[in-house]
């Protein structure tokens, strides 16, 4: 690792701000400093998302009804993508990734030159496709469907009677 390194340490996202002997100081994302003994980081796991380059790859995943149109999907996410700033053209890519009993969930994969931008751009598209799907495709949200099954009585005729009152 090396200053300004992006790290994340036991579930802290954060900045190598300094290496001492003894110590690395981590900004996390909130301004907060977490001070760790040197040997932390030689005992112990930690992911540096900067190491070689600090372009990254994220997802947004939406969970949707079976009935929305994935193609005009696919094509608004990329109209989006392709709109915004904070992409760095690399990777761009829509699947259905899983089939589940109320919905189908869609990976949208995007990149971008560093992990704040990453996480913003993941918020961005996450918050226009909803603002999409609220005003374009009111249907997309996963529904409860219910199956009623009826059982068929023998009837005295009563019953239809008043069965049919019920239609007029």
């Amino acid at each position: 690792m090396k200053i300004d390194d992006v790290v994340l340490v036991d579930g802290e996202y954060g900045q190598i701000e300094e290496i001492s002997l003894t110590y690395v100081v981590v900004r996390a994302w909130d301004q907060r400093r977490l001070i760790l003994p040197i040997t932390y980081f030689i005992d112990k796991s930690f992911q540096n998302w900067t190491r070689a380059s600090s372009e990254l790859l994220g997802t947004v995943f939406l969970y949707v009804d079976y009935m929305v149109p994935i193609d005009e999907l696919r094509a608004e996410a990329e109209r989006l993508v392709s709109a915004s700033t904070l992409w760095d053209k690399r990777v761009f890519a829509v699947q259905v990734t899983d089939w589940k009993t109320d919905s189908i969930e869609i990976r949208i994969l995007v990149s971008a030159a560093a992990s704040g931008k990453l996480f913003d751009l993941r918020c961005e598209i996450r918050e226009k496709l909803l603002a999409y799907l609220q005003q374009l495709e009111p249907s997309a949200f996963p529904r409860v469907r219910n199956v009623v099954a009826r059982s068929v009585k023998p009837s005295d005729g009563h019953q239809a009677e008043v069965s049919d009152r019920n239609r007029e």
